[in-house]
């Protein structure tokens, strides 16, 4: 159908590799969207290069010069200049196009199959619909030209709306040379409008991120773009969901001219009607949000669509280029600061798109009503991707927790670890006059709200541990496309039911209370202290996972048909439930244990990481690794020998008659830990229940030919899966996108991520400078003193690197990083809180780690002998 390469003329594959300087913005744009799957009407690109040869033959160079040199943005509406520019466009617009310019443009019109039909002719500059500038309105578009005559007088007129005195001060203004505007000429058929608008993937008036906007009149959409109407406003969230409808008064609509053009037809009957059905608007939401995340997924888009009563096809798309900052007022004169500090720990990888797609769709939550009372801007912007990493909005954070409750961002950057960076607060007391009191009620809420929730904690554990549970046994292979989009449902709800309960349990980790009691006592030992005395204290889960391998390492040591197994010349993990027998205890064991923990993984927060009870290799690895050295009653006599310790310097020095409340403190700070472990444990199985779901939609596209493998799933976007599932797209383009993703993340991989970002400048946490005793200074987080070999492991993967005695160095810790700690005689961890993960399960095991040294992977050298101070918060090289 398409006509392959002429000198002038770009079909819409050769438009996307020609590039913007060849087909103008909103040419490859739409050359792009062709790729991509995208309806789009046939036609093509009257390419740069016919322009300059049309000036060039028309003897207009001079005439152009002349204009560049003498128009400045202080002259632009002077009559002089504007005289110029009038008579440069009337010399295009009588000018001639060259002979074989028009013969290609006529034979590959003829070859598309759209000669004599009615077509859109529509400039496409080469700096149009850019980052930069989007020239919105600038530039000028004919609708149903008619006959090659007309199409060629079009093509002159968009040539000379380079320089009306618009597009001249536009240029002028965004410092864009003249030179650097070379017109190209998009020419495509005509489609059948029954209605037709413009849609955002934001609110361009208040610079909101969390919804789709779409304007919709009936006709053609030159009556909304160009203001003439007020057309029907429809709200969509970013579940593409209707959350908002408002039908416009419209009072007309634009239609298709009998001899070309267009023509306003008034009507007032129109008012009341819905241009777009409910169904249609969910529809066009997900084409729209398709559009987005083919274009990256993080510049929004400006999308011109039409629909011709069946089906939707898009005429444009550009970036929205300029969009209001929406935040706290309190804020607005503060920058921007993201930290990647919870991500470093949980994934520090480059995201997946369906995993970034769902966190940022879980991040802005079902309501915006704060349970405490404070207003937050609803859909606030709270998450983000640089470099293809995640970070999350800090500034938001800390003006939240100190103007709702009065915590300062120094306190809050304590409980991290410290070394981010901290917004500025005027006033000097939290707690002083109206707003001070305010602050007091709203925390004195939360407090109640997170002591209640905790009452029901249990009871939120065991209905998602039922629901999960369920959805195991289910086989999905049976299921109908309509029953995997309610079981997405569900699994939506049940996260947005049990976030508020993970939160609270999150908030309910903190020792600083028994801490600071034991500092009375023991100035500057405080929390050293309260760290020993929490050593084996905790029924902690991640924990657990830990005691667990050893016990099952310990009964595969006895076990001969596992000891044959694992020392099998050609062993292969995943073969452990063909070749071990039933009756074989290590098998029993193992079995069971999968039971309890195959929802967890290594870095299981993102979602294309297998879940052990998928693929458990991993655990097997360490069993194999620890089964000759494995003793748990070695472990629980350390844990003893250290709290013991503790307990002696607390008896000695506390008065006896405090020391009840000493025990009530340590008993709440267990609990603390055992809950914000356990909350993060049930959190996973509501994502290994949405990863259930998509191994079976992957499964179903490959099938198909979609997909050519399963696991390609996850670098669809929600859109596009939910585009295909509802029967809107055959998910023609996906493979390129999906290769194009792949290669990206690979590239964005090898980069060293910023620690933070102010605004769009990214900064690096300096390497620590070594104290005097050649001593690295972080954060003590669990108490003792060890020193050994220093193995550097970058993943869980290179945990057999790891031998009985050495010192673990990682950048962060995850769960899945436990199986490795009871192996350590210290730790130290790059990044960290006092109670984040590697901290609770550390403090748990009674080994010593230091956290929050930023930079150590790069100053401590592999096998280097140092010591760990986890008293102190040091490290000794």
């Amino acid at each position: 159908m398409e006509k392959s390469s002429g000198a002038f003329f770009l079909n819409w594959t050769e438009t996307f590799q020609a590039g913007v300087g060849a087909a103008g913005g909103k040419g490859w744009n739409l050359g792009r969207l062709e790729r991509y799957g995208f309806n789009i009407p046939a036609g093509g690109v009257l390419a740069a290069g016919a322009y300059q040869i049309f000036i060039e033959e028309n003897g207009l160079l001079e005439d152009i010069k002349k204009i560049t040199r003498s128009a400045t943005t202080g002259n632009i509406g002077e009559k002089e200049i504007e005289q110029k520019l009038f008579l440069l466009r009337e010399k295009i617009k009588g000018g001639r196009i060259p002979p074989n310019v028009r013969d290609e443009l006529e034979d590959n019109l003829r070859t598309i199959g759209i000669p004599g039909k009615p077509v859109a002719v529509r400039s496409s500059a080469s700096a149009e619909d850019s980052t930069k500038a989007s020239f919105a309105g600038i530039h000028e578009s004919f609708l149903n030209v008619r006959g090659m005559d007309n199409v060629l007088s079009a093509i002159k007129g968009c040539y000379a709306s380079l320089w009306t005195p618009r597009a001249v001060a536009y240029r002028r203004k965004m410092n864009v040379k003249d030179d650097e505007v070379i017109q190209a000429v998009v020419i495509m058929e005509m489609v059948e409008a029954e209605s037709a608008g413009v849609g955002f993937t934001c609110d361009p008036r208040t610079g909101r991120e969390d919804i789709v906007l779409i304007n919709a009149n009936f006709g053609l959409g030159e009556s909304v773009v160009s203001g003439a109407v007020e057309p029907d406003e429809y709200r969509l969230d970013n579940w593409c969901e209707i959350t908002e409808k408002r039908i416009g008064r419209k009072g007309g609509k634009t239609v298709a001219g009998k001899d070309g053009g267009t023509e306003f037809i008034e009507s007032a009957g129109l008012s009341a009607g819905q241009v777009l059905s409910d169904e249609n608007i969910i529809r066009l939401g997900l084409l729209i949000q398709r559009v987005f995340d083919a274009f990256g997924g993080e510049q929004n888009q400006d999308v011109e669509w039409v629909f011709d009563g069946k089906d939707f096809a898009l005429v444009q798309a550009r970036p929205v280029t300029v969009l209001p900052r929406y935040t706290f007022d309190g804020l607005r004169n503060q920058p921007d600061i993201w930290s990647n500090a919870n991500f470093k720990d949980t994934s520090p990888m480059v995201q997946s798109t369906l995993n970034w797609k769902l966190l940022k769709l879980i991040s802005t939550g079902p309501e915006n009503v704060d349970p405490i009372g404070y207003k937050i801007p609803p859909g606030i912007r709270f998450v983000r991707l640089y470099h293809g990493r995640a970070y999350f909005n800090l500034s938001w954070f800390q003006w939240y927790m100190y103007d709702a409750v009065g915590i300062t961002p120094r306190q809050m950057n304590e409980g991290m670890g410290g070394y981010q960076p901290e917004i500025e607060i005027n006033e000097k007391k939290p707690y002083h006059g109206i707003k001070g009191c305010r602050r007091l009620w709203r925390l004195s809420k939360m407090i109640l709200i997170g002591i209640r929730t905790k009452k029901i904690a249990q009871k939120s554990f065991d209905k998602v541990d039922v629901f999960s549970r369920a959805l195991l046994k289910e086989n999905f292979k049976n299921l109908t496309v309509k029953d995997l989009i309610n079981r997405l449902a569900e699994i939506k709800s049940a996260y947005y039911e049990f976030y508020p309960v993970f939160t609270a349990c999150v908030s309910a980790a903190d020792m600083s209370l028994l801490a600071k009691s034991l500092e009375k006592y023991f100035p500057g030992r405080g929390r050293a202290l309260a760290n020993a005395l929490m050593a084996g204290g905790g029924d902690i889960t991640s924990a657990q996972q830990g005691y667990r391998l050893v016990e099952i390492a310990e009964i595969a040591r006895g076990d001969a048909a596992a000891r044959r197994f694992f020392s099998d010349e050609i062993y292969n993990p995943l073969l452990w439930e063909k070749e071990l027998p039933e009756e074989s205890p290590f098998k029993q064991s193992f079995r069971n244990f999968l039971a309890e923990f195959g929802h967890r993984g290594v870095y299981e927060c993102e979602i294309i990481n297998p879940r052990w009870r998928e693929d458990p290799s991993y655990l097997l690895n360490v069993v194999r690794n620890t089964m000759e050295t494995a003793d748990l009653d070695k472990i629980k006599a350390r844990q003893k020998e250290k709290v013991d310790e503790a307990w002696k310097e607390v008896n000695r020095r506390v008065p006896f008659y405090r020391r009840g409340a000493i025990n009530s403190l340590l008993k709440q700070s267990l609990k603390g830990a055992e809950l914000r472990e356990m909350g993060k444990s049930v959190l996973m199985k509501i994502s290994g229940s949405y990863r259930l779901v998509f191994q079976e939609v992957g499964r179903r596209l490959e099938e198909r030919g979609i997909l050519t493998k399963q696991v390609d799933i996850y670098h669809c976007s929600w859109s596009e899966i939910m585009s295909i599932l509802t029967g809107d797209w055959d998910g023609r383009g996906l493979d390129v996108l999906i290769v194009g993703r792949k290669a990206w993340a690979e590239e964005m991989e090898a980069l060293s991520p910023p620690d933070f970002i102010i605004n769009e400048a990214p900064k690096f946490t300096e390497h620590p400078a070594l104290s005097p005793g050649n001593a690295l200074a972080g954060l003590g987080v669990a108490a003792g003193r060890a020193t050994g070999t220093a193995k550097m492991i970058y993943h869980p993967d290179e945990g057999e690197k790891l031998q009985a005695g050495d010192v673990l160095v990682a950048p962060s810790t995850d769960p899945g990083w436990t199986p490795l700690f009871l192996r350590a005689s210290a730790i130290v961890v790059e990044i960290g809180g006092i109670m984040s993960h590697g901290a609770i399960v550390a403090r748990e095991y009674g080994i010593p780690a230091v956290v929050n040294i930023p930079g150590v992977m790069k100053v401590i050298k592999d096998s280097q002998l140092i010591t760990v101070d986890g008293d102190d918060g040091k490290v000794y090289l």
